[in-house]
């Protein structure tokens, strides 16, 4: 995944993780009235990175849906879309290569995420089991990313986004782990500690005024 500056995530969890952020809306269109500041070349990176993130959740929950007709992933794909677009308008502001312009099913521009992309699709294709500890990981990754990415912008309109991004992820994290563990299975963290996860599927469903806090 992508990397970051050297701020210890544990830092981050207090400020990020638990949702202890503004739920503004995600809409960046209001922004676009206004003359677009230089962005330097992390705060450019991270949300050329976090395009091509959005759209790797976006295409394995729509491959998953009609393997496993299993709703939940079809309605967070839905969510992932807007995600998607949201970070799509922040590129247009700031006038950034859009590494997804192309937008074709499964394909990535980002080697890893190319590369996490086809080992997600053949985990999922095990069982609904499978796919759902798939779509779980892959919403940590997107939390310990986004958490980063907020750290490394003093933007406001992009905090804007990511903060709604990140509420959403938690959000579908918490729709993964309970589906899982309806199963009869304990929810064992992937990507963030264990007390990290507790602390997130421990806490109710979040909700902001933009669409994808859901």
């Amino acid at each position: 995944m992508q990397h970051h500056s050297t701020t210890p995530l544990a830092t981050l969890i207090c400020a990020v993780l638990l949702g202890m952020c503004s739920s503004t809306s995600v809409s960046a269109g209001a922004a676009r009235n206004t003359a677009a500041p230089e962005l330097d070349a992390t705060e450019a990176a991270g949300l050329t990175f976090m395009r091509e993130e959005e759209k790797l959740a976006r295409d394995v929950y729509q491959n998953f849906y009609p393997l496993w007709n299993n709703t939940l992933f079809d309605n967070i794909s839905q969510s992932e879309q807007q995600h998607f677009d949201a970070i799509g308008g922040l590129l247009d502001r700031y006038r950034l290569d859009d590494p997804a312009r192309m937008d074709l099913p499964g394909v990535f521009q980002n080697p890893e995420l190319q590369a996490l992309y086809d080992q997600l699709i053949n985990q999922g294709a095990a069982s609904t089991l499978a796919a759902l500890q798939a779509g779980a990981l892959i919403e940590e990754t997107d939390i310990e990313d986004i958490a980063k990415a907020i750290m490394e912008t003093d933007q406001p309109d992009i905090l804007r986004v990511y903060e709604n991004l990140l509420r959403g992820s938690r959000n579908h994290l918490r729709a993964f782990v309970a589906a899982i563990e309806a199963s009869g299975i304990p929810y064992t963290a992937q990507v963030l500690t264990q007390e990290q996860v507790d602390a997130i599927i421990d806490s109710p469903m979040e909700r902001g005024h933009g669409t994808t806090g859901r």
